[in-house]
């Protein structure tokens, strides 16, 4: 059966689709940052927990305290993103989260477990003692999972080639491992995130030395290694991805191909300096480089789904029926929702640390 009749026809949209390709990308980065975060504080807590259970106490108890504040965060902004993404993609997202409903259904599970282990691991950190290998181990498990169901379901509504095997495999058990570039662009976003959650811890623990901490520099130090190691090895998973991009994508004969190939490298110049001066301990400025990055490669990488979807798809196949009213009405909230958040914030940054209210 060929592809394209496999493809559902596109709703219609009530403005043109770049609106919503511009709400996608800042949204998605927002996103992106704080799950790098997340994930990669739970990983490096995980690992001091093995390595050095006693000598790495200091950072890994900032982390209980931080963790579920962070998931929160991080869930919540992966909303508005998703939305997009489905109203954009809705053709080919909605039809691959089918074919994998099963692991896609999981994925509620996973982060209710992930979430109630984060309290836990918050609320008994003393007690837990040596347990505390075991939770730290569960939570980034779940999150590694959640990771996994992801990739698979954004590189599966990409490849409707694919979609066919559903009829050897009905259950909504289809997974893309087949595809060369699933691995490279799972491990590609979890070693990201394990470098700016290293990075975060630095960036944390030098806003508490200004804050008069005394002993925190080991701790930027330690946040700065994990950076830097971390990115140097994504680097070549990075490689790894693109060698095992279709043929045809690495490309200057095309606009598409051009712009990609400057976009990545860009990012690729952004993490070599982020990295020179996250070791230098310089980790404002590494901060700045690798905020750099990732807008950089969250433009190359909304580019290449584009490019990979050309031979089914193209953005002006998609009908608009004008509706200006609910897209307002959206704005509006959109804007009044990040005041709000942004106010919550600064609001929590200013308060003096005097431990946390509860009832």
């Amino acid at each position: 059966m060929h592809p394209v009749a496999l493809i559902p026809t596109p709703d219609a949209l009530p403005v043109a689709w770049g609106w919503f390709q511009l709400l996608l990308l800042p949204t998605f980065f927002l996103h992106i940052l704080l799950m790098n975060v997340m994930f990669g504080a739970a990983f490096i807590a995980l690992v001091s927990h093995l390595r050095a259970p006693a000598d790495t106490t200091p950072c890994t108890a900032e982390i209980s305290q931080k963790l579920p504040f962070t998931i929160a965060f991080a869930v919540n902004f992966g909303v508005a993103p998703l939305l997009f993404v489905q109203v954009l993609y809705g053709q080919y997202i909605y039809v691959s989260s089918l074919l994998m409903a099963v692991f896609w259904l999981s994925i509620m599970v996973l982060l209710i477990a992930a979430y109630s282990l984060a309290y836990v691991y918050k609320y008994r950190f003393a007690e837990l003692a040596g347990w505390r290998v075991v939770v730290a181990g569960l939570i980034t498990a779940c999150l590694l999972a959640i990771g996994f169901c992801f990739t698979n379901n954004l590189t599966l509504m990409q490849t409707p080639a694919a979609w066919s095997r559903y009829f050897a495999q009905p259950g909504g058990l289809l997974l893309n491992l087949v595809d060369p570039t699933f691995w490279p662009r799972y491990l590609h976003f979890m070693v990201s995130a394990v470098a700016i959650g290293g990075l975060a811890l630095a960036a944390y623990f030098s806003w508490q030395h200004r804050r008069g901490m005394a002993d925190a520099h080991p701790w930027i130090r330690y946040g700065c290694r994990w950076f830097g190691y971390a990115t140097l090895v994504n680097l070549a998973i990075g490689l790894w991805f693109l060698l095992a991009l279709p043929a045809g994508m690495l490309t200057l004969a095309t606009g598409a191909g051009r712009f990609f190939l400057l976009l990545l490298t860009g990012g690729v110049v952004l993490a070599l300096v982020a990295v020179r001066l996250g070791f230098s301990l310089r980790v404002m400025p590494a901060l700045a480089c690798a905020l750099g990055t990732l807008a950089l490669m969250i433009g190359a990488r909304s580019l290449l789904r584009t490019m990979m979807l050309a031979p089914w798809f193209s953005f002006d196949q998609l009908p608009v029926v004008p509706a200006h009213g609910p897209m307002v009405l959206f704005s509006l909230f959109l804007a009044g929702g990040l005041v709000l958040i942004g106010w919550m914030v600064w609001s929590a940054l200013r308060c003096p640390p005097a431990g946390e209210v509860r009832p």
